[in-house]
């Protein structure tokens, strides 16, 4: 089968970044989908791992990508969630080998049904963004418990970006909550504004005093996905006492500045329940049959903003160098081998 890899971390830039490779088609474990890949995504993990900041080290071949839309090809002889021909979507394991592969292994119990109503491409671009949105909107910060004399309100810290455009989808759509999201540019402003923010706020500018002058209150909670080291002087300054403070990337965090006001601080990592296949694993992928639900009754909607063909080295070369720009909005997806 054809897929895309590297051997050995590194810049973009170079010749062997990533390249074209013939692989064995692999075979099911126990309770493993061989699945077809029509789609992926591009998402900031894919160039960690690449450049060697995040994920399994040593040597060897890795194939990367963690976000595919694809047909059950076989099943292995303990799955009862689905059987060949099924259409599904995942984001798999950053343990296994990833999705820029013609055929792909995960575990069934990480797997939703795709939605009806969306293309591969379009349904590619959702599942490891909205793991995580939903996993940090009520796992971690647990936004449907209030805090006691905040606003009912959440800051959502990068707008434009590929988790922030389903987190403000997921908080205007199932919750109560009002959503403040951040931009700069006049197109990305547009767009979080599109899916369905209440307020635009300037992440360029101080952010507490913008909050303020909303009128709403200091908000119960604050979640942030990009370049939170730059902001959380301002952060401390602008969530409620006793409010719930989460995040996605890799801040030092000065505790502290949220000390006085009882915050507490919550990591979102959605590739935990499978590097430590914890008893609730199977959440996953009931959590993203909820997202196809949703996505069918119109109340969600894909964050795909460009579609890239053919899924190969060079392709996939552009679009990591893209991802990497931090300009993107929404999702990048990849379709067809050629």
């Amino acid at each position: 089968m054809r897929a895309v890899g590297f051997h050995t971390p590194g810049s973009i830039d170079r010749e062997d970044a990533l390249i074209d490779i013939e692989l064995p088609t692999p075979v099911p474990g126990d309770r493993d989908l061989l699945v077809a890949v029509r789609a992926v995504s591009v998402n900031p993990v894919d160039y960690q791992v690449r450049k060697g900041e995040f994920g399994p080290s040593g040597e060897g071949l890795k194939v990367l990508g963690w976000d595919a839309a694809g047909v059950v090809s076989a099943v292995g002889r303990e799955v009862t969630l689905f059987r060949p021909g099924d259409e599904v979507f995942y984001a798999g394991s950053i343990l296994r080998p990833g999705t820029n592969a013609e055929f792909h292994l995960v575990d069934e119990r990480i797997v939703g049904a795709k939605p009806r109503t969306l293309d591969w491409a379009a349904a590619a671009a959702l599942p490891l963004t909205a793991i995580t949105a939903w996993e940090a909107l009520f796992d971690r910060l647990d936004v449907r418990r209030p805090v006691a004399g905040a606003a009912p309100a959440i800051l959502i810290i990068g707008g434009g970006g590929g988790v922030s455009s389903i987190a403000i989808q997921i908080a205007k759509a199932l919750t109560d909550l009002t959503v403040i999201a951040t931009s700069s540019r006049p197109e990305t402003m547009d767009w979080v504004r599109s899916l369905g923010a209440d307020h635009v706020i300037d992440h360029r500018r101080p952010l507490a005093e913008q909050v303020a002058a909303l009128g709403l209150g200091a908000p119960s909670f604050v979640f942030s996905t990009t370049h939170t080291d730059r902001h959380l002087g301002q952060i401390a300054e602008l969530i409620a006492p006793q409010g719930r403070f989460g995040f996605t990337d890799d801040p030092t965090i000065d505790i502290e500045l949220f000390k006085p006001k009882a915050v507490s601080i919550h990591y979102e990592l959605m590739f935990t329940r499978t590097m430590f296949d914890t008893a609730d694993v199977a959440e996953q992928g009931a959590l993203l049959n909820e997202v196809s639900r949703l996505v069918d009754a119109g109340t969600l909607r894909t964050t795909m903003t460009e579609l890239h063909t053919p899924i190969n080295a060079a392709t996939l070369k552009n679009v990591h160098a893209l991802i990497e720009s931090g300009s993107t909005i929404g999702k990048i997806v990849l379709e067809g081998f050629g």
